[in-house]
């Protein structure tokens, strides 16, 4: 049996990229940052929540998505390849930069100052790029998905996990060495970020930037660990002699184990070397990466074995088309936050309505807060919903 066609009818794969997406897009749309529920926060710096889950669940998904569409070349490396990688790592990586220049548009051109004119307001507005952040969340995907795709085309598949091991122990001595969990400008991270990117356009958080340069090094080892999962899980499916049934077991029974091997091992590592998403550190890498193999063999159990798949149609909706929804709920996101109209005397912006005048009333901040970044979900799927029964699927 092909590998690819197996791939295609094993559901849960969209399935957990379409939750991954829908997390995404809920913890980034509170209705207000100051009233969150425990769980869907970020770790402030050490430690793990279920929102600094999402991300690394859809970069490991990236890595099985990686194996899958290499596949069809042999992954031999070629001028075509090689073109195709080049071309999509770019126009992610400016969709992220063109994302962050939206925002800071939009903010600036909904708070100018009264004495400005237009000409001036507009030229405020559109240049800048003197303080836009370089790197961001598409950029490092960006990246992950550009380093991975390159080595999975010039390198033996057999030696990708001693550079996974590598990757990780050095960035772990480099982090020792280099006051790397430090939650402060001392960091080594923070160093580097500001001397190369400078502070100007970098995100603001005590000096760090949690997408920045050097924790890019395991965040490609993250991508190429799902890869190799996707791999053994995929690369052997020939010899299922096309019975689904078979196929089905041992995706669980390999996704199980490695979920497992993974997941111990990160939390005993944690005991030397901190969990932190901010840092990408080695052991976040391995703690999601289980968590997400895990994830994904229930879904394949729940989906694919036991044939529960009414439930999945919402998220199904986000997974075949993960970037364009992602993008979607950002410029929707900055929409909601600058798009003001007259209100009691004043103006009042669409989230604002939505939140302060019509949620909490009925469901208090915390509540309404929660209540408004479910409903933005479900803006965000209406849209994806009309792609998806039309079979449209927006590929880069």
């Amino acid at each position: 049996m092909n590998s690819q066609k197996t791939s295609k009818r094993i559901l849960a794969l969209d399935i957990l990229r379409g939750i991954t997406i829908a997390g995404m897009i809920m913890v980034n749309n509170p209705g207000s940052w100051a009233h969150i529920y425990a769980p869907l926060a970020h770790a402030q710096w050490i430690g793990l929540t279920p929102t600094d889950l999402v991300f690394p669940f859809f970069m490991f998904i990236m890595g099985i998505s990686t194996y899958i569409s290499l596949k069809k070349y042999n992954f031999e490396f070629s001028h075509a390849a090689a073109l195709k990688i080049l071309k999509r790592t770019v126009i992610i990586f400016l969709i992220g930069m063109a994302i962050g220049w939206f925002s800071r548009f939009c903010y600036y051109w909904s708070s100018a100052p009264d004495n400005l004119g237009f000409g001036e307001n507009l030229w405020a507005s559109v240049w800048t790029f003197d303080r836009m952040r370089i790197l961001g969340v598409m950029q490092r995907l960006a990246l992950c998905y550009g380093a991975t795709s390159i080595i999975a085309l010039t390198m033996k598949h057999k030696n990708i996990p001693y550079l996974i091991a590598t990757l990780l122990i050095g960035y772990f001595i480099l982090l020792l060495g280099g006051n790397g969990f430090a939650y402060n400008e001392t960091n080594i991270l923070s160093i580097v970020d500001r001397a190369v990117l400078t502070p100007a356009h970098m995100y603001k958080d005590n000096g760090i930037d949690p997408e920045g340069i050097l924790s890019t090094i395991p965040a490609i080892a993250h991508v190429l660990l799902g890869f190799c999962v996707g791999r053994m899980m995929l690369g052997d499916s020939q010899s299922a002699k096309g019975d689904r049934t078979n196929v089905l077991d041992s995706h669980l029974i390999k996704l199980f184990l490695a979920g497992t091997i993974l997941t111990f091992a990160g939390f005993l590592l944690s005991y030397g070397c901190p969990i932190s998403k901010k840092i990408w550190s080695p052991t976040f890498v391995l703690v999601t990466c289980g968590l997400a193999s895990s994830f994904l063999a229930l879904l394949i159990w729940i989906i694919d074995v036991k044939g529960y798949k009414r439930w999945s149609m919402f998220f199904e909706s986000f997974g075949v088309n993960p970037l364009f929804m992602y993008v979607l709920g950002g410029v929707l996101s900055i929409l909601f936050g600058c798009i003001s109209f007259p209100w009691n005397g004043g103006s009042i912006s669409i989230h604002g309505f939505l939140y302060k005048t019509t949620l909490v009333p009925l469901f208090g901040e915390t509540g309404g807060s929660l209540a408004y970044a479910l409903i933005f979900i479900a803006i965000n799927w209406c849209i994806g919903y009309q792609l998806y029964k039309r079979k449209i699927y927006i590929k880069i």
